[in-house]
């Protein structure tokens, strides 16, 4: 019988498949399509201390294998993720990782307080990377000031699992990583989408509202799958893979490279049951490469 759990600090997860925040809602939808209690986790989408209407339309755009988005975290707030969605959640029979978010770190430190009282939530993820809001999030993870900050002032309030999501829009994401996990990261997640823009060439205009957004989805892969590489090979803290993950093989490719799990995105939407699939196609590779324990998997990359 194959083992397919790990530990995200002291986490663990019944298997690597998890979803990313912001392309599963909150997972209550689609438990109605299938038991998402089979996967290992669910990041929740980010949740801010107060309601955000987020950004205004056209807030997406499909591109060459991948989307751009700038919804500019929409939310109903802390108060309402407390009491009317914690409340569901918590009976999905997996990890619920809640995203949080904020304009300054004041916002943040609240939020993080407020979800260490929750006795079901064992872990947080806190997104210094969100490239579609004009304070707070990307604002944070791109300088080496910003992410000592904050991770400082997250620890000092919040007393389970810390995980730190990672912007790729840096010029060196090992070192970044580094700072965050001298700061009190007990894991890692990365990478969030890359700046990028669209346009409508027959109006001349650009498609998103905000002029720029987020892409992801199988485009960024293979720079991901980089980035991932080098921050595996530069803490000691676990690294969770996110970008371009479509199959069963592109999550074995990020533990190879050394991520303890993944987190599914931008392929939610294109195949619902995706991640399911995935699972099966792990379980296909360890049969045919005599793997019993997944954990084998995890930087066995040879070079």
């Amino acid at each position: 019988m194959k083992n397919f759990s790990v530990k995200i600090n002291n986490l663990e997860l019944k298997n690597p498949i998890t979803t990313a925040s912001g392309t599963f809602g909150d997972g209550l939808l689609m438990n109605r399509i299938y038991d998402v209690g089979e996967l290992g986790a669910i990041f929740t989408k980010g949740t801010t201390l107060e309601p955000r209407q987020g950004n205004a339309p056209q807030r997406m755009a499909e591109t060459a294998s991948g989307m751009l988005n700038a919804v500019g975290l929409q939310n109903n707030g802390l108060d309402y993720y407390v009491n009317e969605i914690y409340p569901e959640i918590i009976q999905l029979g997996t990890e619920i990782i809640p995203n949080i978010n904020g304009s300054k770190i004041e916002d943040y430190v609240a939020v993080a307080h407020k979800m260490n009282e929750l006795e079901r939530i064992n872990a947080i993820e806190l997104n210094i990377s969100c490239p579609n809001v004009k304070e707070g999030g990307m604002a944070f993870g791109v300088s080496e000031k910003g992410i000592a900050e904050i991770v400082r002032e997250i620890r000092a309030v919040y007393h389970k699992t810390l995980i730190v999501k990672l912007s790729p829009n840096v010029t060196n994401i090992a070192r970044m990583a580094s700072i965050a996990e001298d700061h009190g990261a007990d894991a890692l997640s990365l990478v969030n989408t890359f700046l990028g823009m669209a346009i409508d060439a027959e109006r001349q205009r650009p498609i998103l509202s905000t002029v720029t957004g987020g892409l992801s989805g199988p485009a960024i892969k293979p720079i991901a799958l980089r980035m991932v590489w080098q921050v595996a090979n530069a803490v000691k803290i676990p690294v969770i893979g996110i970008g371009g993950i479509t199959n069963g093989i592109d999550a074995i490719e990020f533990m190879l490279a050394g991520a303890t799990a993944v987190q599914v995105g931008t392929y939610n939407f294109v195949d619902p049951l995706c991640t399911l699939k995935m699972l099966e196609e792990m379980s296909d590779y360890m049969d045919r490469h005599s793997i019993s324990d997944v954990n084998e998997i995890i930087g066995a990359l040879k070079i």
